[in-house]
């Protein structure tokens, strides 16, 4: 990925999931995601009884589309998702993972073992996509 695209995409932000329907047409879900550049990788919570979760695990291709500033610039990346396993007990991977991605993408949690718990209620797990591909218009200078 280019550095004016990578910039773009920065270190977290809200963006679109495109995700592929059993017909083939795009499902299209809002998420924060949080982008790590040194690994080149996309990260998202997902809930486990969602359509696009549903979907990444039948078919992994996956693209997120990110927005610039008054809709003059974007940036879309293509990958293939990885699914962490559901979130099972406050202290698994899974939880750590969604812990570091909240950190990532909001600050401090006001309250952790909460936090924690949600993402056990709420079937919370990780997507994880390499980017593979990216393509956009970068923000003008």
């Amino acid at each position: 990925m280019t550095e004016s695209l990578a910039a773009r995409l920065g270190t977290h932000g809200l963006g679109v999931l495109v995700t592929l329907k059993r017909d083939g047409r795009p499902q299209l879900s809002n998420v924060t995601y949080v982008y790590d550049a040194g690994s080149n990788q996309v990260r998202v919570s997902l809930t486990d009884d969602r359509a696009k979760t549903k979907n990444l695990r039948r078919d992994p291709r996956a693209s997120l589309y990110a927005d610039g500033p008054g809709s003059r610039s974007y940036v879309v990346v293509e990958g293939k998702a990885e699914l962490s396993p559901v979130a099972a007990d406050p202290h698994d991977a899974t939880v750590e993972a969604l812990v570091d991605y909240y950190r990532t993408a909001s600050g401090e949690h006001p309250d952790w073992d909460d936090y924690r718990r949600a993402m056990i209620e709420e079937g919370r797990l990780m997507f994880t996509m390499a980017v593979e591909h990216a393509y956009g218009m970068p923000s003008p200078s």
